[in-house]
């Protein structure tokens, strides 16, 4: 049985989207609540699951930090800043099977990977280039 499409639904799609920089749900419900306050947070938080088993948006776990969401759907890497924690695209041609290229001595039954890089991004960077340059030795 299909499964319809809400109002609700459409709101936290339609905010992922608009947000297009891989938001938590907290940023999505903020973004929804900004025009609908009468959504509620579990609202929010259980479309944003639904809409990604759909397969209309991507859910991303990202080990010691929120789950974030992508509106991007199609295989690709991404970068985490070690200091604001905003998640970035990576520009690179995904690699097809690569969990393929593991030894596996240990039994374990791969389901498939996550791969985010990280790193500083470049407003972070750029506030730590200033604020070092403030300073006097």
């Amino acid at each position: 049985m299909a499964k319809r499409n809400t109002i609700q639904r459409t709101l936290v799609l339609e905010a992922v989207r608009k947000l297009r920089c891989h938001p938590t749900a907290d940023e999505v419900y903020a973004e929804v609540t900004r025009k609908h306050p009468a959504v509620s947070r579990g609202t929010v938080y259980r479309n944003l699951n639904q809409l990604a088993a759909r397969g209309e948006i991507s859910n991303m776990e990202i080990p010691g930090c929120a789950n974030h969401y992508d509106h991007c759907c199609d295989d690709h890497y991404h970068a985490r800043c070690l200091q604001c924690g905003k998640v970035f695209d990576v520009d690179m041609d995904f690699i097809p099977d690569l969990e393929k290229n593991i030894k596996n001595t240990h039994g374990f039954e791969l389901s498939g990977y996550d791969l985010v890089f990280k790193g500083i991004c470049a407003e972070c960077k750029s506030k730590n280039d200033g604020s070092s340059k403030d300073r006097q030795p």
